[in-house]
């Protein structure tokens, strides 16, 4: 690569896009990178405001911009994720199916580390739709030493374990078991108007309630129905209400006395404080699969957005949800119940 005055380019070659802006016009390249210079170029560069070009000329151990941004997109390639093609040095990541991003933070951040190049992603942990825009790459100068990309890429690859530094979870079908619980509703005293909560979030993904009752606040009722539920295939079974310190909350030790592995009772976010997460291991030759077990507490019923939006995409996308994991949601975990509410556009539940 060289530079040359633009007045003596006839012939020569791009060595990257020219762009066009004009506000509330254009923004697109006049010229694109390999474009031989001709004659009546020359006024169209001049009018852009290239008086000087950077012209091609190869140099070995550099990379060009577009070659650069080809290894970075290598990089964060995973399965169901489909890419634009290099445009100005930069190339985006598209989701091919709609499911739950996963980013490797440890392996982005080697990467972003380096200097002169760079990843943008969306944030991990949150549904996307197909089509959906993920990541975007490029390099920040207009050559860069190969060398210094495949330090990268090899710090991303020991940060990762040699998967890509992006993941796509699609989401799956699942067959979800309802235990409403209450004094209250039970003996009809007032109606029922948390369950259709929980149908309506879970009509945004691909499932079907296949069981449903009502039981006063009796936990040995409560554990014998989410076990029931178990032994007739549900996936996943929610809990609504009894989850305070209330006398006759019961739910939690309903939940525990299933045998279930507690993964929380409690989680740093408001609303959803005192939710419970819970496992159940269904471990029968022919039949081996893992039941999530979610205890809601009544916030779920009323607010917008709580803990219940931030963990039913890995629910559904069969990915498994840690203590640590929920303990990380702290800083984040705060919903300000803005007007309108643009979830998940906004800050709630992404703290890092």
């Amino acid at each position: 690569m060289k530079l040359i005055r633009t007045v003596d380019a006839e012939g020569a070659v791009l060595c990257h896009d020219i762009t066009q802006i004009i506000k509330g016009v254009t923004k697109d390249a006049v010229f694109r990178k390999g474009h031989i210079v001709k004659k009546e170029d020359i006024p169209v560069l001049l009018s852009v405001g290239k008086d000087q070009l950077y012209v091609w000329e190869q140099e070995e151990g550099i990379l060009h911009e577009n070659d650069a941004a080809e290894i970075l997109c290598a990089m964060c390639l995973g399965e169901h994720m489909g890419r634009s093609q290099v445009k100005e040095g930069k190339i985006e990541i598209l989701a091919e199916a709609g499911g739950l991003l996963k980013v490797d933070e440890e392996g982005l951040k080697a990467v972003n580390s380096f200097g002169e190049m760079m990843i943008a992603s969306r944030h991990g942990n949150f549904a996307v739709k197909k089509g959906d825009k993920l990541a975007g790459t490029r390099i920040i100068p207009l050559v860069i030493r190969e060398e210094k990309m495949e330090k990268a890429r090899r710090a991303a690859m020991e940060a990762t374990g040699g998967k890509p530094l992006l993941g796509l979870k699609p989401f799956v079908h699942k067959k979800v078991g309802i235990v409403t619980t209450g004094n209250e509703v039970f003996y009809g005293r007032i109606q029922d108007t948390f369950t259709p909560v929980i149908c309506e979030k879970l009509s945004e993904f691909d499932t079907e309630v296949t069981d449903h009752v009502t039981w006063n606040d009796d936990d040995k009722k409560v554990t014998a129905s989410i076990l029931d539920m178990i032994e007739k295939g549900a996936d996943v079974v929610i809990c609504t209400g009894g989850m305070s310190v209330d006398p006759d909350d019961k739910t939690p030790l309903a939940i525990k006395n299933t045998g279930a592995r507690i993964v929380s009772y409690g989680a740093p976010v408001l609303p959803g404080a005192m939710f419970l997460l819970a496992y159940y291991e269904v471990r029968r030759q022919g039949n081996e699969r893992t039941v999530a077990i979610l205890g809601l507490p009544g916030c779920v019923m009323y607010a917008k957005r709580t803990i219940f939006d931030l963990v039913l995409p890995r629910i559904m996308a069969d990915d498994e949800v840690s203590g640590a994991e929920l303990a990380a949601l702290g800083q984040g975990g705060l919903c300000l119940n803005c007007e309108p509410c643009t979830f998940p556009n906004c800050g709630f539940g992404k703290g890092r």
